[in-house]
């Protein structure tokens, strides 16, 4: 099974759940602004060492930036980007 080891705000709904499933980590978010149907339904967060030196790299990989690279209050870098098959990733970085 998977072991929860974060969850923002610790109390009450959860906004974030970060879950550890035998050394591997995955984080889910509840995010209402995410649009569905057609190609995607998820929000993909992957966890990076620089957030800003990869944005480069995703235009000339065939993404989309969806907007820079913004600092939250729970402690991460977070940019919004799409994979080239218009899929929804959050590029995060601990900070």
């Amino acid at each position: 099974g998977a072991e929860e080891f974060t969850r923002v705000p610790e109390e009450g709904p959860a906004f974030f759940v970060g879950l550890r499933i035998r050394g591997s980590e995955l984080g889910l978010v509840a995010d209402p602004n995410v649009a569905t149907g057609t190609p995607t339904r998820i929000l993909l967060s992957i966890a990076v060492a620089d957030v800003d030196a990869l944005l480069d790299r995703v235009e000339p990989l065939g993404g989309t930036v969806r907007g820079p690279a913004n600092d939250m209050p729970w402690g991460q870098r977070v940019a919004h980007i799409q994979d080239p098959d218009g899929n929804a990733v959050n590029l995060t970085q601990q900070i």
